[in-house]
């Protein structure tokens, strides 16, 4: 197992995503487990531009040390081997908001206002010390298994007094969750967070972003040009999703009209609509200093002067709006030969394991009048269903290797521990170990019961001893579940080389001169 700076022992993979790998790690001198998020640069990147990645890495741990809030994954340290940096963090246990929506569908108001209460946290925290997130969406928040949400991946945040890290011409975030002003390259303030935010809150309760197109340009297109469609399953979470997705940054509800809000509905009340109209407008990040690298606090943000160059108001025409988009894409293509969308995905945190994006059974396209509604008094399907339990699963190897005769004994052949863990009981799980060729596997389908009131996490022990002499193996193993939910845990490598086993040789024997054979003794045995 590798050891990273002569301290993290990489154990196994929690994440992986476009932009690197999250592992789970052990501090050696500590004696604590730790996610190490590890960068891999593209290959054949120029020299200056894996630089600049490694900057970037090195600003994400930056950004996030500098924010103390427990809505935040805490950075331990930045350790530098064979050249690069890797950011060790807080491991944090549990299944990110991406995860759930597509395991158990929309969630309930109440629920989904809970979890947006402690992002606003985060973000507010992170406002506060000068730092811009620039990519809140479902895949970068970690649901602990402690209840609180965790917001991760500063990777692309922007630090008020620092230069910009990233390449001409390159689209940092994901578009259906950007917010207009960063669509038509307008310097963003902290309204662009909380206009990701209400985008994450519609998305949780409708299970789809209401700006999600084909493609990229439609879907920034669809953010500058178009109202989305009113959620239909938002209930008293509706007008703060509303005064969240305003066009102009400076009508957005303020981060702590908002906070007191979600608070207010994830406690089962309802919201005050007069606090929903904006008082005062939004302040820039302010640096704290001089300090080039924005490190030291920044001092909190509250009113004060306006962000600099807004987003056209509402009543502006649409076609300058467009006209806005549609140059700044032109200026992108002539200076750097074609519009790069960056989707950074933070795998994980502690980070997060790697999650796939929402999927529902919700159009891609949001309809653009919602359903109507109808006198009945049945409960809704979402009032009477109960989601799936949801399940995560990480594998590690506690021995990856054997050489020696076989079958191999129990104590030295390679070993390997899962860890289940489920978001409620009772839970039954069902599962089986499987191995990338497909030999020495499970043949049936075991089970893993979660009684009620007791722990959400359990662990499975694994030996793989069933090899025969001779054999020379290179294989992976993993975990597999087929209820309640389908899932696979991690790939985790391993290598078995069995020695051949020669019987007792017999001694040599010697032929007479006159036919009979003889023993190294010299005892001759008469023909017959």
């Amino acid at each position: 197992m590798t050891l990273i700076a002569g301290r993290y022992r990489l154990l196994d993979v929690l994440g992986e995503g476009g932009m690197g790998t999250v592992w789970r790690a052990r501090d050696e001198v500590l004696g604590r487990e730790v996610a190490v998020k590890e960068v891999r640069a593209p290959a054949g990147l120029p020299t200056e531009d894996r630089e600049r990645l490694y900057a970037r890495l090195e600003r994400e741990a930056r950004s996030a040390a500098r924010i103390a809030n427990r809505n935040v994954v805490t950075v331990y340290d930045v350790a530098l081997d064979d050249g690069r940096p890797w950011i060790v963090m807080e491991l944090v246990r549990g299944l990110t908001l991406a995860e759930t929506l597509e395991a158990e569908g929309p969630m309930p108001p109440q629920r989904a206002a809970h979890i947006g209460a402690d992002v606003l946290a985060a973000l507010r925290a992170a406002h506060a010390a000068g730092v811009l997130h620039r990519d809140v969406k479902p895949a970068n928040v970690l649901l602990a298994n402690d209840g609180r949400a965790v917001l991760t991946d500063f990777g692309i945040a922007a630090v008020a007094g620092t230069s910009p890290l990233t390449m001409t011409g390159e689209l940092i975030g994901s578009p259906e969750y950007l917010a207009p002003e960063r669509a038509l390259g307008h310097t963003p303030g902290p309204a662009a967070d909380l206009w990701s935010l209400g985008v994450l809150l519609y998305a949780a309760v409708e299970g789809v972003s209401p700006f999600r197109r084909e493609t990229a340009l439609d879907t920034l297109r669809t953010v500058v040009d178009e109202e989305p469609a009113p959620p239909v399953h938002a209930g008293p979470l509706a007008p703060v999703i509303e005064a969240l997705l305003r066009k102009d940054p400076e009508q957005r509800l303020p981060a702590d009209a908002t906070e007191e809000q979600l608070r207010l509905i994830g406690a089962g009340g309802t919201p005050r609509t007069e606090r929903l109209q904006v008082t005062a407008p939004y302040a820039p990040l302010r640096t704290g200093g001089s300090d080039a690298e924005g490190a030291g606090p920044a001092g909190p943000v509250g009113p004060g002067p306006t962000a600099p160059m807004p987003a056209p108001r509402p009543e502006e025409p649409r076609r300058r709006r467009r006209g806005a988009l549609l140059a700044g894409i032109a200026a992108l293509l002539l200076v750097a030969g074609g519009l790069t969308y960056a989707a950074l995905r933070d795998t994980g945190s502690g980070e997060s394991p790697t999650v796939p994006p929402v999927t529902t059974s919700a159009p891609t396209t949001a309809p653009t009048t919602p359903p109507p509604t109808t006198q009945t008094t049945s409960p809704s399907p979402s009032a009477t269903t109960t989601p799936p339990v949801a399940v995560l699963l990480f594998v590690r190897a506690v021995r990856d290797t054997y050489q020696g005769t076989c079958p191999p004994a129990e104590a030295a052949a390679p070993a390997f521990t899962a860890t289940v863990t489920v978001d409620r009981t009772p839970a039954t799980v069902s599962y089986r170990w499987a191995t990338e060729s497909g030999e020495a596997q499970d043949a049936q389908w075991q089970t893993l019961d979660f009684p009620e009131g007791g722990p959400t996490e359990q662990q499975l022990d694994r030996t793989q001893a069933a090899y025969a002499p001779g054999a020379a193996v290179i294989d992976r193993i993993r975990l597999e579940v087929r209820t309640p939910v389908v899932r696979q845990s991690n790939w985790v490598a391993f290598t078995v080389e069995c020695e051949e086993t020669t019987p007792p040789s017999t001694p040599p024997t010697t032929a007479t001169p006159s036919g009979g054979t003889a023993s190294p003794g010299g005892n001759a045995t008469p023909p017959r």
